[in-house]
């Protein structure tokens, strides 16, 4: 079985030959390769371009034996897209180079052409597939309309989400214009990367913890939801709805077939409380990318130990790996999990 076909298969729920793994943000500062090419261009010079774009994908597949490549690219360039555009600030953290702020910003972003806008981007995948061939699988992800509308009029990195949260409760028919083109404008983008040989998505709610309980589904959820349900049936598409385990029935009941979890759930009876047919991805705490070697061993075989016997895991960080992680200790892990015995 070949590591792509080891990934989908966990993906629908179905035995595998063994756990088969990713780390979200594969490429990152822990790279010293990465960090050589970030010297030399920016980060929005590399996302827009497909051969840069390519080789910071690559770099973690050269080094360690991950079952999936993640294409290198941004939950932003949506934002980019419907005309505002983004940038990193020299102190650190994510600025847009304006804020959503009133009905006539908003009437102006535009979610139409969103492939041409974007061609960079299918041009990546096909450079990657090149490539890895058929031997890897091949990821793309975006972020969820609620999680951009929260950068978006928040003007750069979140903190509490005030702006959003009072534009949904004030301005409903705003809230609901600017969703609408967010909806649109990223099922246009997941759907040009499913013609560009994706073989799963990933869709990122890291703000769904911003939302109320209460309001969670008309705030988030409902709106991807409708994204989910205007892919092809049965694509496999995993949910990262950052701190929102707990709403377990909304993510059931999102049409993702699988769904990603932190370091603060117990997996093993997350997953026996689930459908049959949603598979669940996760979920090391990423600190111990950055301790020791051996605690690095003890928690991989801990999760795999737990996992034992239960179809439809993917091993996985439980967020984004740490610009602390240690090269050497992404490698023990790798190996402890090519060592585990099913």
């Amino acid at each position: 079985m070949t590591s792509r076909q080891r990934f989908l298969a966990a993906a629908h729920r179905q035995e595998t030959d063994q756990t088969p793994v990713w780390v979200m943000r594969q490429a990152g500062r822990y790279l010293p390769e990465y960090r050589a090419l970030k010297e030399k261009y920016s980060f929005t010079e590399m996302v827009r371009s497909p051969e840069l774009a390519t080789e910071v994908t690559l770099q973690p597949l050269r080094r360690y034996a991950l079952d999936a490549a993640i294409i290198f690219s941004d939950i932003l360039i949506i934002p980019e897209a419907l005309g505002q555009p983004y940038h990193f600030r020299d102190g650190g953290g994510i600025g847009m180079d304006f804020i959503i702020d009133s009905p006539e910003k908003i009437a102006a972003l535009d979610p139409t052409n969103i492939e041409e806008k974007l061609a960079y981007l299918p041009a990546a995948l096909k450079l990657t597939r090149n490539e890895i061939g058929d031997e890897k699988a091949l990821l793309g992800f975006a972020g969820s309309p609620w999680t951009l509308a929260a950068y978006m009029t928040e003007g750069g990195s979140l903190k509490d989400c005030l702006a959003l949260k009072t534009l949904y409760y004030k301005e409903p028919a705003q809230f609901e214009a600017l969703m609408e083109k967010l909806v649109a404008s990223i099922t246009d983008l997941i759907k040009m990367k499913i013609a560009a040989g994706v073989d799963a998505i990933q869709i990122f709610d890291s703000a769904g913890a911003y939302c109320p309980a209460g309001h969670y589904e008309d705030m988030s959820m409902k709106w991807i939801r409708r994204i989910i349900d205007a892919l092809p049936a049965d694509f496999p598409v995993i949910l990262f709805a950052k701190g929102m385990a707990h709403q377990k029935d909304a993510l059931v009941a999102s049409g993702a077939s699988i769904l990603s979890l932190d370091w603060t759930v117990d997996l093993p009876s997350y997953y026996d409380d689930l459908p049959a047919n949603i598979a669940v991805q996760g979920n090391l705490d990423p600190i111990i990318l950055s301790a020791d070697a051996d605690i690095v061993r003890a928690e991989a075989r801990r999760l795999l130990s737990s996992m034992e016997g239960r179809h439809g895991h993917i091993l996985n960080l439980g967020h984004g790996i740490l610009p602390s992680a240690k090269p050497e200790n992404m490698q023990v892990l790798m190996e402890t999990i090519a060592e585990f015995k099913r």
